[in-house]
């Protein structure tokens, strides 16, 4: 007599047509945000290959900030290959007081250069651009940032937060 999936073998799976309860949703503990997202083109012989190159920055807004770089074919394969990267690439900042820096940083990434300070209680976070979207997610909540040079590329100018943020001692 030949075996049905359904004729009362103990080991087989649960028919996945089935219409039972889903598993609860795992809730994120990273926030993100995409800071570029630009369509890149490779010249081939037949013409030219479009991709799309994503930068994006997640973190808990508790002291734990990661950045990603990644290629897709499309929009939304190109954010998730990115937040995958972000996350391998997460670092942990010590924040002062949970609201602040503890000192000052200078840090280069290619051409960008990133001058973080410190500021007092209530002062806010008082940067631009890519450098204010890092800060967020680290959690620091009262600091200064100034881009120094002509650098108007995001994803060098997170790179150099990153990098300064990683220089800060305790």
């Amino acid at each position: 007599m030949p075996s049905t999936p359904h004729s009362g073998n103990t080991n087989s799976r649960r028919d996945p047509r089935s219409r039972g309860p889903r598993p609860p949703a795992a809730r994120e503990e990273f926030r993100e945000r995409v800071l570029d997202m630009r369509r890149v083109t490779r010249v081939v012989a037949g013409g030219k290959r479009f991709r799309f190159r994503c930068t994006l920055v997640i973190g808990d807004e508790k002291g734990r900030v990661g950045i990603g770089v990644a290629k897709g074919l499309d929009v939304q394969q190109a954010v998730a290959k990115a937040k995958s990267d972000a996350k391998k690439n997460v670092i942990t900042v010590n924040l002062k007081d949970g609201r602040t820096i503890a000192h000052e940083t200078l840090a280069k990434y290619s051409a960008a250069k990133v001058l973080l300070k410190p500021a007092s209680k209530g002062h806010g976070l008082r940067a631009g651009g890519s450098v204010r979207f890092v800060l967020a997610f680290a959690g620091v909540k009262d600091a200064t940032a100034k881009i120094l040079g002509r650098t108007p590329n995001k994803l060098t100018n997170a790179m150099a937060t990153i990098r300064a943020l990683e220089k800060l001692k305790v």
